[in-house]
């Protein structure tokens, strides 16, 4: 073959590529959310008061009434005052086995930190005392396979010294102790437990302040209506498949484009979280002091033995309190009206569930006798002053904790009832994250919750409906399973 000339290559079609910037490109692109008209919030606690601060301030919102709706029997007062939010101290901490929940409590404690009176952490809110994370003694692993108290305080120092790496802190700021006797003297208390490490960067704050400081900012938007009454039920469209609302006890009705439920643990209440949440009551005592013993203790660290579930903060106001986080107490009761469930399922809607039990419901309450044993405990180990041994707690309080199996949150759409919103679960650890849950729970309403907690938040399909629910991530000390009536009876 002749080969070709330069006439007949110059003569050869010539294949020209699209020119792109004016080529429609067909990506498969998520619909923009539209806002709803309006969004009522069950609950003024943290989940709700941070979600309605975060609606206010997205642009997305900005045509959108909000309403939120709490249980407190006093106008103004919001939330009631029962609330687990509501108390003289919370520790606020990024000390976590998972590293997902030490980033985000990472990011809340910026905001903690702020320190100016018009600032969250400001006019004491926020003391940054230091925390000792501690455990006795054992396995990493259960004999059923769960973690213990040891093995989620060794895997929280490790995320605490990445975190304080991360943050330009001396590695020294987060350090490791172990033997009883050494941890006591860092700390300047009793011997509580074998093994633990001082977190500088962490703290406790005045919880109670701090939810009015947040309900203050929120009433000052002017975008959001506060209303006092209690849910009974939810209102639904059964035609549509579509909550749009809630009924008061008083027989009156609010009505919403989208129904959030936050209302802690008086949440399976309303929605059947079989499975997925339970309400868990949880010991607190009080003790008064002396200007003198408060001078003794003001600057001890926050101290918690994750074997035990026993902890202390530092005092205020003279006042020293010493709490159990544990397993809790189950108060199974029977509903006037059952919780929303799915029609259809074959699964069985409750019609006892456990519910918190406070001293609005009773002036008198106490808290059991196994309960008061065991704060005796944390006294007598962790600040083993004589003259404390036998002082009576001035104040005993039963908390009330929205446990999950996992310890993670519930916040997803119901995966029947549309327009219906879950944001609670909180698993006693949810205080902290005040001042950013509420944007990732409108990141989640407009269909972008963060990837690392996509599977942890999820609405859960769960099959073995027989199982107890027990936080087992082993930041729980006690025992599972006590029933409050049982342990009342006892005394």
């Amino acid at each position: 073959m002749a080969p070709a000339s330069l006439e007949d290559a110059l003569s050869c079609p010539i294949h020209v590529l699209p020119d792109i910037t004016h080529t429609p490109i067909d990506i498969d692109m998520p619909p923009k959310y539209k806002a709803p008209g309006s969004v009522l919030i069950i609950g003024a606690g943290v989940f709700g008061l941070s979600t309605a601060l975060a609606l206010t301030k997205r642009p997305e919102f900005a045509s959108t009434s909000i309403t939120v709706l709490d249980r407190s029997p006093e106008p103004g007062v919001f939330p009631a005052r029962d609330a687990s939010s509501i108390d003289s101290s919370r520790i606020i901490r990024a000390d976590y086995a998972d590293p997902a929940y030490a980033a985000l409590a990472a990011e809340a404690q910026a905001h903690w930190r702020q320190t100016d009176p018009s600032s969250l952490g400001g006019e004491g809110r926020y003391t940054e005392s230091g925390f000792i994370l501690s455990a006795d003694n054992g396995p990493m692993v259960r004999e059923d396979g769960m973690p213990t108290g040891m093995a989620y305080a060794k895997k929280s120092w490790i995320n605490a010294m990445a975190l304080a790496q991360a943050q330009g802190r001396p590695i020294s700021s987060v350090r490791m102790m172990s033997g009883a006797h050494r941890l006591a003297k860092i700390a300047g208390l009793g011997e509580f437990a074998d093994w633990g490490y001082l977190n500088e960067a962490s703290g406790w704050a005045d919880a109670e302040a701090s939810m009015k400081w947040f309900y203050e900012r929120v009433a000052a938007t002017e975008r959001v209506k506060f209303v006092n009454g209690t849910a009974e039920s939810l209102e639904v469209d059964e035609s549509t498949k579509r909550a749009i609302g809630a009924r008061l006890k008083d027989g009156s009705t609010l009505s919403a484009d989208l129904v959030i439920v936050a209302a802690g643990a008086w949440t399976p209440t309303l929605v059947d979280l079989s499975q997925q949440a339970v309400a868990t009551g949880q010991v607190l005592g009080y003790i008064d002091l002396t200007e003198e013993e408060q001078e003794k203790l003001e600057k001890i660290p926050v101290v918690l033995n994750l074997t035990t579930g026993l902890f202390v903060i530092p005092p205020r106001n003279r006042v020293l309190k010493f709490a159990r986080h544990a397993f809790g107490y189950l108060n199974p009761r029977p509903l006037s009206n059952p919780p929303l469930g799915v029609p259809g399922s074959g699964k069985p809607t409750p019609n006892v569930v456990s519910q918190p039990y406070t001293h609005l419901d009773d002036a008198d309450i106490s808290i059991p006798k196994e309960g008061e044993k065991a704060l005796r405990e944390a006294v007598r180990r962790m600040i083993p002053w004589p003259e404390l041994q036998e002082r009576p707690f001035s104040r005993t309080r039963l908390c009330w904790y929205t446990d999950t199996p996992t310890g993670d949150w519930i916040i997803d759409y119901h995966p029947y009832w549309q327009n219906l919103f879950i944001a609670t679960g909180g698993s006693g650890h949810a205080f902290k994250f005040l001042p950013v849950i509420g944007n990732r729970v409108v990141d989640s309403i407009m269909g972008k919750c963060p990837i690392e907690f996509k599977d942890k938040w999820k609405w859960k399909v769960v099959g073995d409906v027989e199982k107890a629910i027990v936080t087992e991530d082993g930041s729980r000390g006690g025992q599972p399973g006590l029933n409050l009536e049982d342990e009342f009876n006892k005394a």
